[in-house]
C-alpha cells in the first residue's frame, strides 16, 4: 500500500485519497463484473428449464409434427445456451479488474468467479423443528431466523455479545457479493461456521432441514439443488477458495511485498479446495467434483509458484550482472513452467476438458512456453553479461541443466571460461528463448478472449523484444559456425509453496441459536421430554438434591422419600429454568445460589429429561447422556469435583458404552443400583447436597 504523507505531519500512515478512490472504483467494478455474472446465471436457469420441458414434450409425443416443432426450437435452446457459457468464459477468463496499475507490466493471473445462489427461507423449517424437537415456541426465535438470513443474503452484522447481533455495516455486502478483501473473507467464514453450528444442532443422519439449496456452477453456470446441508457448506467453502483467488489476482506484485501477499492467498486458495476435496463428495456441480477441484489446486499452487518467482525478478532496468543470480532465477522460471505444464495437462484431459474454461486451458499453456523460454534468456544472461567468477563458485553443469539420455560423460562447471564459448552458448539459449516466446504469441493469438487481454500480449511482445535485441548484439556477420543445441534448464526452487488450510475455526464464535441451549445436550441428536414446572419446596434436610455440572446443571442424585423425589425429579435430569428464569447457560454456583434464596416458599423448577435413543438398547437404569469428554461431566473434573458412587461416568462416549467393559471398574456398576446419599465433599467449590 502506498501511503502519502501530509505537509503538517497528521496523515502520516493514512491512505492516499487517490488510492482510496482507486479501491472504491475496483469494488464498484467487481460488483457490477458479479452482477453480470448472476444476470447470465438466471439466463442459462431458463433455458434450461426450457429444454428440460421440451425434452419431455419430445419423448412423450409420438406426433411426427410436434416432435420436428419440439426439436427445432431445441437447437435454438441449445445455441442460446452455448452463447450464454461463452460469455460466462469471457468474464471468468478475463483480467481481474481490480489488479493495481504500477509502471512494471505483470502478467494477468486466473481468479475464480463466487458461486451464485437463490434466496433461501429458513423460517418455515427451522420454526417447526424448534416446536416439534425442542418444545419450545419457533415464534419466539423470529430475530434469530431473521440474523441468520441477513448473514446469507443481508449485510454483515458485527458480533455484540451472545444472541446479538450489531447494525449492519454499511461498508460491507452481502455474504453473495463480499467484498474482494479480509472483511469479505471474515463474512464467508462466519456464515460457514453458522451452518457448522446448524449441522450440529438441527440435523441427524435420518432428518434433513427440508429445504432445497439452489446454487450455481461457477464454470459453467449451470444450477444445482440438494436438500442436504453439506451442499450448502461445501459451496460456501468453494466461495471461501474463489474469493482467495481474486485477492491473490489483484495484488501489485512488482513489488516483493504484493508479490508475497499473494502467494499467501493463492496458497490459502489451494488449500480450501484441497479441504473441500477431501471432506465434500458426491456434489451435483462440475465445479466442485473431485476432478475439477484437483485441477482448481494445481492451478493455485502454480500461480502462487509464479508470484515467488516475481518476488524474486528485479526490475528490467536493473538487471543483476551476477552469474549465481541469474542462473537462481533461470531455475525459478524453470520450475514455474513445469507447475504450469502439469496444469495444462490435467486440463485437456477429459472429465475436466468438458467444463473448464477453454481461455483458462490456453493462458495456463501460453505461461508455460513463457516461463520456460524465461529460463533460457536468464541462462544467456548468466553466460553473456554475467560478472566472472572462479569455478568453486559456480554450481555443476548437472546441477543447472538437464541431461540428454545418451550424455554420460561428466560435465565441469556450467558456464565455460572462454568469452568465445559463452559467447556462443548464451547465443543459443536466446535462440530457444525467442522460438518459445513466439510460441507463446502464436498460442495467445489462437484464442480469442485471450486477444482481448492485450496485457498479457504486452508483456509477451516486451520480453520477445529484448531477447531479439540482445540475439542481434550477440550476432556477428562472420560467425557461420553452427548455433549448439541449448540443453533444457533443471527445474528448482529456493520456496516451495504449499496448500495452507484457511482460517474457519468451525464450532467456535457466536452460535446464533445459542438461547437454546449447550450443543452437547440440546441438539437434534439427543430425545427428551420437558418435565415441569415443578414446585419443589425446602424439607427438614433440604430438598434433598445433589447437582453437578455448569451449563447445564445435572441433578446428580435425589434422596428417596425427599421433597425434591416427591416433585417427580429424578437422577440426570437438568434444570433448565428456576422460578420462571432460563438457566441452560447458568453455571452452578449461581443454580445453588438461586435455589438457597428460594426460602421456605420454594422454588419452581422445569427440568429436561434425556430419553434412550431409539438406536440404541435400553440401558436398564436411568443415565445421562453425552457423558464423554466433552460432556457435562467435564466441568466436574476441571474443578476437582469427584463423582458420587450413584453417578456414573466414562471417558468415552455413550456410543461406545457397554457393561462389561465397565465390570471390575472404579466408578463401573455390573447392574442397576439404587441411588446412595453420598458423603458431603470437604471442598466449598464442588457443592453437595440441598
Amino acid at each position: 500500500m502506498i501511503l502519502e504523507e501530509r505537509p503538517d505531519g497528521a496523515g502520516a500512515g493514512e491512505e492516499s485519497p487517490r488510492l482510496q478512490g482507486y479501491d472504491s472504483l475496483m469494488q464498484m467494478q467487481c460488483g457490477q463484473l458479479q452482477s453480470r455474472r448472476a444476470r447470465i446465471h438466471q439466463q442459462i436457469d431458463k433455458e434450461l428449464q426450457m429444454r428440460t420441458g421440451a425434452e419431455n414434450l419430445y419423448r412423450a409425443t409420438s406426433n411426427n409434427r410436434v416432435r420436428e416443432t419440439v426439436a427445432l426450437e431445441l437447437s435454438y435452446v441449445n445455441s442460446n445456451l452455448q452463447l450464454l457459457k461463452e460469455e460466462l468464459e469471457e468474464l471468468s477468463g478475463g483480467v481481474d479488474p481490480g489488479q493495481h496499475g504500477s509502471e512494471a507490466v505483470t502478467v494477468p493471473m486466473i481468479p475464480l468467479g463466487l458461486k451464485e445462489t437463490k434466496e433461501l427461507d429458513w423460517s418455515t423449517p427451522l420454526k417447526e423443528l424448534i416446536s416439534v424437537h425442542f418444545g419450545e415456541d419457533g415464534a419466539s426465535y423470529e430475530a434469530e431466523i431473521r440474523e441468520l438470513e441477513a448473514l446469507r443474503q443481508g449485510s454483515v452484522c458485527e458480533w455484540d455479545g451472545p444472541g446479538r447481533w450489531g447494525p449492519a455495516a454499511p461498508a460491507l455486502q452481502a455474504m453473495r457479493t463480499p467484498s474482494r478483501n479480509e472483511a469479505g473473507l471474515e463474512l464467508l467464514t462466519a456464515y460457514y461456521n453458522q451452518l457448522c453450528f446448524l449441522d450440529a444442532r438441527f440435523l441427524t443422519p435420518a432428518r434433513s432441514l427440508g429445504l432445497f439449496f439452489h446454487w450455481y456452477d461457477s464454470l459453467t453456470g449451470v444450477p444445482a439443488q440438494q436438500r442436504a446441508l453439506a451442499f450448502e457448506k461445501g459451496s460456501v467453502l468453494f466461495n471461501i477458495g474463489a474469493l482467495h483467488t481474486q485477492i491473490g489476482a489483484r495484488q501489485n506484485r512488482s513489488c516483493a511485498e504484493g508479490a508475497h501477499r499473494a502467494v499467501e492467498a493463492f496458497q490459502r486458495a489451494a488449500g480450501t479446495f484441497s479441504l473441500l476435496r477431501e471432506n465434500f463428495s458426491h456434489a451435483p456441480s462440475p465445479d466442485m467434483s473431485p476432478a475439477s477441484l484437483c485441477a482448481l489446486e494445481q492451478l493455485m499452487m502454480a500461480q502462487a509458484q509464479e508470484c515467488v518467482f516475481e518476488g524474486l525478478s528485479p526490475p528490467a532496468s536493473m538487471a543483476p550482472q551476477d552469474c549465481l543470480a541469474q542462473l537462481r532465477l533461470a531455475q525459478e522460471a524453470a520450475q514455474v513452467a513445469a507447475e504450469y505444464r502439469l496444469v495444462h495437462q490435467t486440463m485437456a484431459q477429459p472429465p475436466v476438458h468438458d467444463y473448464m474454461p477453454v481461455s483458462w486451458t490456453a493462458l495456463v499453456h501460453v505461461k508455460a512456453e513463457y516461463f520456460r523460454s524465461l529460463a533460457h534468456y536468464h541462462v544467456a544472461m548468466a553466460l553473456c553479461d554475467g560478472s566472472p567468477a572462479t569455478e568453486g563458485e559456480l554450481p555443476t553443469h548437472e546441477q543447472v541443466f538437464l541431461q540428454p539420455p545418451t550424455s554420460c560423460k561428466p560435465q565441469g562447471p556450467v558456464l565455460p571460461q572462454e568469452l568465445e564459448e559463452r559467447r556462443q552458448l548464451g547465443k543459443a539459449h536466446l535462440k530457444r528463448a525467442i522460438l518459445g516466446q513466439e510460441e507463446a504469441l502464436r498460442l495467445h493469438a489462437l484464442c480469442r478472449v485471450l486477444r482481448e487481454v492485450d496485457l498479457l500480449r504486452a508483456v509477451v511482445a516486451q520480453t520477445l523484444q529484448r531477447s531479439l535485441a540482445k540475439y542481434a548484439e550477440l550476432d556477428r556477420e562472420d560467425d557461420f559456425c553452427e548455433t549448439a543445441e541449448a540443453p533444457d534448464i533443471q527445474p528448482k526452487t529456493h520456496q516451495k509453496p504449499e496448500a495452507r488450510t484457511p482460517r474457519l475455526s468451525p464450532g467456535k464464535g457466536p452460535d446464533i441459536f445459542h438461547r437454546l441451549g449447550p450443543l452437547s445436550v440440546f441438539s437434534a441428536k439427543n430425545r427428551w421430554r420437558l418435565a415441569g414446572p415443578v414446585h419443589l419446596t425446602r424439607g427438614e434436610s433440604g430438598f434433598g438434591l445433589t447437582l453437578r455440572g455448569d451449563s447445564p446443571v445435572l441433578i446428580a442424585a435425589v434422596v428417596p422419600g425427599s421433597q425434591a423425589a416427591a416433585a417427580g425429579l429424578k437422577e440426570g435430569d437438568y434444570i433448565v429454568s428456576v422460578n420462571g428464569q432460563p438457566c441452560r447457560w447458568w453455571r452452578h454456583a449461581e443454580v445453588v445460589a438461586e435455589l438457597k434464596a428460594a426460602g421456605e416458599a420454594g422454588a419452581s423448577l422445569q427440568v429436561v429429561s434425556v430419553l434412550p435413543s431409539s438406536r440404541l438398547p435400553t440401558l436398564g437404569d436411568r443415565r445421562p447422556a453425552l457423558l464423554g469428554p466433552r460432556g457435562l461431566l467435564s466441568s466436574q473434573r476441571e474443578h476437582g469435583c469427584k463423582t458420587p458412587a450413584s453417578t456414573w461416568a466414562s471417558p468415552r462416549p455413550l456410543l461406545s458404552w457397554s457393561r462389561k467393559a465397565q465390570q471390575g471398574k472404579p466408578g463401573g456398576c455390573s447392574q442397576p443400583r439404587a441411588p446412595v446419599k453420598p458423603a458431603l465433599p470437604s471442598s466449598s467449590k464442588c457443592p453437595g447436597w440441598l
